[in-house]
């Protein structure tokens, strides 16, 4: 093997690490970032190669240069736990280490290796709320086959009581009866949620979106925004789009009655790196947001909200966010929510899979 094959490989597996990887020379420019150092900083090595150390982070504790200029001095590694770094749009809490790169005996450069603490939190929290939904998804599939049965026996003997009857007055009651059982019905195959596996074809995500943005803008009142704010580089997604469609629209319908009579909604796409689902790692996902600038949802909601039955709303069935969640999850992807006042996001992630074959 030549060194420029051993320099390939060596690439290739610093690429695919899950920890943020970046080389600073003597000057605390950077000279070096691997991919999940992009994915962090949401930028391409092209743009931030060059920028020094200070126009890239930002440390709770110590500038990040002071700590280089200490790395280089002593040539010790260093490694600080649950360090708050500052990012250019954001913060992110990490482990972070740093080591010097030496030439001979002088150290060089510093390597800095950044270990995301709250994506592995996220990453549990989401195995958490699918191991949730399938729970709640098979108690309500065993409720329900408990409850169709009698329901189909009552709606029977009301039919078979409407034929016998002769008095107008009385039949009235029992169409009351077969309407009610027959509600019943509908309310319960809902809750099941969709019963068909998705029928998948290649299309255009943002063709999706807009549709389901058409339709929420004749819906809304005439003091609601409803912007777009897509990635048009994102690629075809191999998907059902029918079921896209209606969980997108749920979510939508929700951002709608939340703002009210006045407020924003905004529909954005983006693409993801490696992003964690289920215990699957996904090399590239679309990312699909629902904004709003409602009043936010309760804390104590937030666990709950993907529940069929649990509603904010007097008027609310409870079942939109629950069945939006399992049309989404049959796609291998999922819903997730984040909320704080004047501020509600719920994010959907698609993996793209073998080129989505």
């Amino acid at each position: 093997m030549s060194q420029d094959d051993g320099c390939l490989i060596c690439r290739k597996i610093v690429d695919n690490l899950t920890s943020a990887v970046m080389v600073f020379d003597p000057e605390y420019r950077l000279v070096f970032i691997n991919t999940t150092g992009e994915m962090l900083f949401a930028d391409s090595a092209r743009h931030l190669v060059g920028l020094r150390a200070q126009e890239l982070l930002t440390a709770s504790n110590q500038t990040i240069e002071n700590q280089l200029k200490q790395c280089l001095a002593t040539g010790v590694s260093r490694t600080e736990r649950n360090v708050v770094l500052g990012l250019p749009e954001r913060q992110v809490t990490v482990d972070m280490s740093l080591t010097p790169l030496f030439e001979g005996v002088r150290p060089i450069s510093v390597l800095i290796e950044l270990h995301q603490l709250d994506r592995h939190l996220r990453i549990s929290r989401d195995e958490q709320l699918l191991a949730q939904h399938n729970a709640s998804r098979i108690l309500v599939r065993g409720l329900a086959h408990e409850i169709k049965n009698p329901l189909g026996g009552l709606r029977g003997a009301a039919q078979l009581l409407d034929r016998e009857l002769n008095s107008g007055e009385l039949r009235e009651y029992t169409q009351i009866m077969i309407a009610e059982s027959d509600r019943l019905q509908s309310l319960l195959d809902r809750m099941l949620g969709p019963s068909k596996p998705p029928q998948k074809s290649l299309l255009n995500i943002h063709r999706v979106v807009e549709r389901v943005r058409q339709l929420v803008r004749v819906e809304a009142p005439a003091g609601v925004s409803i912007e777009c704010d897509y990635d048009p580089s994102l690629p075809t997604l191999y998907a059902d789009k029918d079921q896209l469609i209606q969980a997108i629209l749920n979510i939508a319908r929700n951002a709608i009655q939340a703002v009210d009579e006045r407020g924003n909604v905004i529909f954005r796409t983006r693409i993801h790196r490696q992003v964690t689902i289920g215990g699957q790692r996904n090399r590239l996902c679309v990312k699909i947001d629902v904004i709003d600038d409602g009043p936010g949802i309760e804390p104590d909601m937030m666990s709950q909200i993907f529940y069929p039955m649990v509603t904010g709303r007097a008027d609310g069935t409870g079942l939109g966010l629950s069945i939006a969640q399992s049309l989404i999850n049959q796609h291998g992807g999922l819903i997730e929510a984040i909320s704080d006042r004047g501020q509600t996001i719920f994010s959907i992630l698609l993996p793209l899979r073998n080129g989505n074959e």
